[in-house]
């Protein structure tokens, strides 16, 4: 028998080789499944696939689970730390547990919708809006775009809530949800939920209540959900039920707390284009005016008109815990911009709620050294208002009364409001004079619109 050569016994290799190949490849799935780590899907998109490069839906990030209201995420850890800088007359060391908020063992339920449900009329979420028609007299919304925007929560609704709250007993209290590990949820005696907050110090509950009725003043109050605040007393008739769970709080006997509607089904949101590309590549931000809005969808649009709100009312109160946390963090994360806003939630609806308002004005104004270098230049990056919100403004300024008219609705609509009291002589003409700062902006942005 004769053997075969070396080229013979290659081109047999050879021949083993691909018969092997074939017969592995048989053996493949033919396609595999995209997974995403647990937790992180949808995280790091480019930003064509997170809903809002011009021309897509301004959908929220896919694979997110809905959040906790108040509850910080990943990149903010950080900067948590710095919320509560202490003040002179704080009730002692900061509890333990800040930058990692306490997480429930099961997941909330979210069976319940407390939103004012009401129509909404069908948005066109894939053809771009007509460029001509979003503003009228260069820096107003247009009032047909803004009767898109979602409705919020209904004034009457929202005294009834708030009356129902104060009577009420709280029959449970429950960690997880409601943001720091000192705060909880609580079910209250008439099946409704409410998230308790217990601030650092007595100014952070202030900040919040003072921050909901600068809202009413506004004209802006429905974006923001009811609260109130109530006095923890163990032994009294609102408290008896839950006093072991008190008890296991750490919280003072007598201090004051901010009861919040809880709100069933919010999800994230991520900053709009407008603000999300220009913060991320580390140039200036640059103002929002009629003249680039061209190729935004209507469902963008009416988000949009949204955001100009929240960045006046941040700026006005002084808030650092939204926006302005996202815009510090990029030094340590620049992708920030790209991730969840703090304390901003899109309801099942689509109109944004603006939540744990804490920060502001009070706490937001003793450190206006350290954020306003980030709240002005966000200011000034919005060259459109609602023109409901700019004559509030104007009416303000005019009438130099920003304080007096706070001080009225706060103790006109809080019953405990003697309990906290009021802004300082100085807080509240730093309030006028952002008043005063806001009006000039909207005339700048008149003028730069009637110019071109």
């Amino acid at each position: 028998m004769k053997l075969p050569g070396r080229a013979g016994l290659g081109s047999l290799a050879a021949l083993w080789l691909l018969v092997l190949g074939l017969w592995t490849g048989l053996q493949r799935p033919q396609a595999q499944e995209r997974r995403f780590p647990a937790g992180t899907a949808g995280r790091g998109l480019p930003q064509e696939q997170r809903g809002w490069e011009r021309g897509g839906p301004g959908a929220a990030a896919p694979g997110r689970s809905p959040p906790g209201q108040g509850e910080s995420r990943g990149a903010q850890k950080t900067f948590r730390a710095l919320l509560t800088l202490p003040a002179a007359g704080d009730r002692g060391e900061p509890l333990e547990g800040l930058e990692q908020p306490a997480q429930s063992s099961q997941p909330e339920p979210r069976e319940r919708q407390n939103l004012e449900p009401g129509s909404r009329k069908p948005l066109a979420l894939e053809a771009p809006a007509d460029p001509a028609s979003p503003v009228q007299g260069g820096i107003f919304w247009s009032r047909a775009l803004e009767q898109q925007v979602p409705p919020g929560f209904d004034s009457q609704q929202a005294a009834s809530w708030l009356e129902t709250a104060r009577a009420a007993r709280v029959a449970s209290l429950e960690r997880g949800g409601c943001g720091r590990s000192s705060n909880r949820l609580a079910r209250l005696s008439d099946g409704s939920r409410a998230c308790v907050r217990y601030g650092i110090n007595p100014e952070q509950i202030q900040g919040e209540a003072l921050s909901y009725r600068l809202a009413q003043l506004l004209g802006i109050q429905q974006r923001l959900p009811p609260m109130t605040l109530a006095l923890v007393e163990a032994r009294g008739r609102q408290w008896g039920q839950v006093r072991d769970e008190l008890r296991g709080s750490h919280w003072a006997e007598g201090a004051v707390v901010s009861l919040t509607q809880w709100v069933d089904n919010l999800t994230d949101v991520v900053a709009p284009a407008p603000w999300r590309s220009e913060a991320g590549s580390g140039r200036r931000l640059q103002p929002l005016a009629a003249g680039e809005l061209g190729g935004l969808t209507q469902s963008q649009l009416v988000e949009l008109v949204q955001w100009t709100d929240l960045i006046l009312f941040d700026y006005l109160t002084a808030n650092f815990d939204r926006l302005v946390s996202n815009l510090f963090s990029l030094q340590w994360d620049p992708r920030v911009m790209h991730r969840a806003t703090s304390n901003l939630h899109r309801a099942p609806n689509g109109g944004l709620v603006f939540i744990d308002n804490e920060a502001g004005l009070v706490h937001g104004y003793r450190l206006l050294s350290m954020w306003d270098k980030y709240n002005e230049p966000l200011l000034r990056s919005v060259c459109i208002f609602r023109e409901a919100t700019a004559q509030r403004v104007r009416d303000l300024h005019r009438l130099q009364n920003a304080a007096s008219e706070l001080l009225r609705l706060y103790r006109t609509h809080e019953p405990l409001s003697g309990r906290l009291g009021f802004l300082s002589e100085q807080q509240a003409q730093l309030l006028q004079g952002r008043i005063d700062f806001v009006h000039k902006h909207i005339l700048h942005c008149k003028a730069m619109a009637t110019s071109l």
